[in-house]
């Protein structure tokens, strides 16, 4: 199910295409529309759900903040509270490693999503899980494609800072991630794949300039455009009291963060669906800032003054 019809058409192609014939059922339905969105409940009474639709990219939801808290946080509340309401067995939440001190409206968009699942755990037979994702190598709307393309076109490739780095992950791996989440959880953990040392973005652009064949700095310059607004240096994955401990699976670790007060989160809600509805974006963020408990404005500072770290969950 989702809302980009081109991408539910490649992906219905692409089961068909499968040695073993698989029953597919292509929904077209926007997560922020209740009235569609209940409809599919009462259809289909899935068991488990996989909420991977949001907007992702953070400096377009730097510029589109009403889209980013209606899509990212009231979308995942309907598909959430519909889950409860049908039965479903399972929620698992498709995050982000930005939702840690968030310092992007995309970041606490998501962080905010992640406490919506987390108060209806409290309280329901369904059992809400979140996994937090870093950058999956690859995937569509990842740096590797971009950089692959402007290598073709002879560069330049561009970098935002030398200094940046990110936790990266294999598609295969973000698979196992969501469906070991499945199955391990017992409802209000957060699931992060242990994905070693964060990788040094300059270095990953070195080397696949190096595997095209070409040379870096000759063949192809490499180009700093700068940190856009909302951007870190680098991310973290849990942060200090949201705790961390081992699964059955070695390379998976769990983290069981503090919920939101309910009526805190059902005031908060409230506030938000007041500002979107007046358009009023600062007031949005704001909010956005004051559960992130002021690191949407302390990160930008942190940007500012180049300050970094090596994070590693081990």
């Amino acid at each position: 199910m989702g809302k980009g019809e081109n991408s539910i058409f490649s992906i219905q192609q692409e089961l068909a295409r499968r040695v073993e014939p698989v029953e597919v059922v292509p929904v077209i339905a926007d997560i922020r529309d209740r009235s569609r969105m209940e409809q599919v409940f009462k259809v289909h009474k899935p068991h488990l759900v996989f909420h991977a639709a949001a907007h992702k990219h953070v400096p377009l939801m730097e510029a589109n903040v009403y889209e980013a808290v209606n899509n990212n946080v009231f979308g995942t509340r309907v598909t959430a509270e519909l889950s409860d309401q049908y039965g479903a067995e399972k929620f698992v939440l498709v995050s982000s490693d930005k939702a840690v001190n968030p310092t992007s409206v995309m970041g606490a968009t998501k962080r905010m999503a992640e406490l919506v699942i987390q108060d209806l755990a409290l309280r329901s037979k369904t059992k809400y899980v979140a996994v937090r994702f870093g950058n999956v190598l690859a995937s569509r709307g990842s740096v590797i494609p971009l950089w692959k393309q402007q290598i073709a076109a002879g560069g330049p490739l561009t970098v935002t800072d030398p200094e940046v780095t990110r936790y990266f992950m294999l598609i295969p791996e973000a698979v196992q991630l969501i469906l070991q989440a499945g199955a391990f959880g017992s409802g209000g953990e957060i699931f992060v794949l242990d994905m070693g040392k964060p990788v040094k973005i300059l270095d990953l652009a070195n080397d696949l300039i190096k595997f095209s064949g070409l040379r870096p700095g000759q063949d192809i310059k490499i180009e700093f455009t700068g940190l856009r607004p909302g951007e870190k240096l680098y991310e973290e994955l849990l942060t200090k009291d949201e705790g961390l401990s081992r699964t059955v699976n070695e390379k998976i670790f769990v983290g069981r963060p503090k919920p939101l007060a309910p009526e805190e989160l059902i005031a908060a809600l409230r506030r938000f669906q007041t500002f979107v509805e007046a358009l009023d974006e600062e007031a949005i963020r704001e909010e956005l800032d004051r559960l992130a408990a002021g690191s949407l404005r302390s990160g930008l500072k942190d940007i500012e003054s180049g300050k970094t770290a090596d994070h590693d969950i081990r």
